[in-house]
């Protein structure tokens, strides 16, 4: 699958070591930053690439890393096409993508531990839309709303 990351600063440690794991596991991994931990910068400078890529379809998923997570979520959220949600459990993780087509995954690299992030991960990756009538019902107003936007 083809697998977008993309950090700042607070997710830079979380980032690297999801890309590895990613890349083992035989997944095409597209880094859109950062590429050093600068305490200086900024998540949407990496975060927004990486969600105009998932909207694109440039990459299937996407995975947004910053401190808390919060700022890479909201951030995400901004791109038309972009499904993002913040994971704190495994449940969520697949039930984001199975019941609302999560396309980005996002974490936080000072709250979330490397084994339980890389949990989630895979279970995001491994999940499926479940194209049922009610989340098709859903996600029709979701993307209704999208549309809505573009004509302001």
């Amino acid at each position: 699958m083809k697998i977008g990351i993309a950090s700042d600063h607070g997710g830079f440690e979380l980032k690297r070591e999801l890309a590895a794991r990613l890349r083992n596991a035989g997944h095409e991994v597209t880094d859109f930053g950062a590429g050093e931990a600068a305490p200086g910068d900024d998540y949407p400078d990496f975060v927004l690439p990486l969600s105009h890529a998932v909207a694109a379809n440039k990459v299937e998923r996407g995975i947004a890393i910053c401190g808390s997570g919060v700022g890479a979520c909201v951030c995400a959220n901004k791109v038309v096409g972009v499904r993002a949600a913040l994971i704190h459990d495994h449940f969520s993780a697949r039930q984001g993508v199975e019941d609302d087509h999560m396309n980005v995954l996002c974490l936080g690299g000072r709250t979330t531990g490397v084994e339980t992030a890389w949990d989630f991960v895979q279970t995001f990756l491994n999940a499926r839309f479940s194209q049922a009538e009610r989340h098709l019902r859903r996600l029709s107003k979701v993307l209704a709303a999208e549309n809505a936007l573009r004509v302001k």
